[in-house]
């Protein structure tokens, strides 16, 4: 294990949080979109997307840790596996006769953004991120004062 290693961990975590943000911030500048994409020659509203957050795989470092019978609990923290789109949340139907994308019934389907929703989860990554920030600062802190006594 390197003296770095918890830094990369923690990198890593803060790469994670900063792309469900932007992720989450896409959702609500989109909430109103009624034409995202084209399917079947038919506009489709913006659909809500969600981050997929899974362990990253074992390094050779950790690897060979465990064959030596080192810690095998190390983390090697986290990576964005895939960012998916919600497909189990209906559209949402506005009653707008006037609107040019209504139906024969003058409903308009919008997008499946909850913005409370998607408040709460910016919320929880920007609090992550915060934390994972004073881990960093934390452990650069204690490297600097290693240093320091070998002066």
């Amino acid at each position: 294990m390197s003296i770095f290693h918890s830094m990369d961990t923690t990198g890593s975590a803060l790469t994670a949080q900063r792309l469900r943000m932007d992720v989450i911030s896409s959702n609500m500048a989109n909430a109103d979109t009624t034409r995202a994409k084209r399917v079947n020659g038919k506009w489709v509203p913006y659909t809500r997307k969600t981050v997929t957050l899974t362990p990253k795989e074992g390094s050779f470092s950790n690897y060979l840790n465990v064959a030596m019978g080192g810690n095998d609990k190390m983390g090697n923290g986290v990576k964005v596996s895939s960012i998916n789109e919600d497909t189990s949340t209906p559209y949402k139907l506005v009653y707008d006769p006037t609107n040019p994308d209504a139906d024969k019934d003058g409903y308009v389907q919008t997008s499946n953004v909850d913005s409370l929703k998607e408040m709460v989860n910016l919320i929880s990554a920007t609090r992550s991120y915060e934390a994972n920030v004073t881990v960093f600062n934390a452990n650069k802190s204690m490297l600097s004062k290693a240093l320091e006594i070998g002066k």
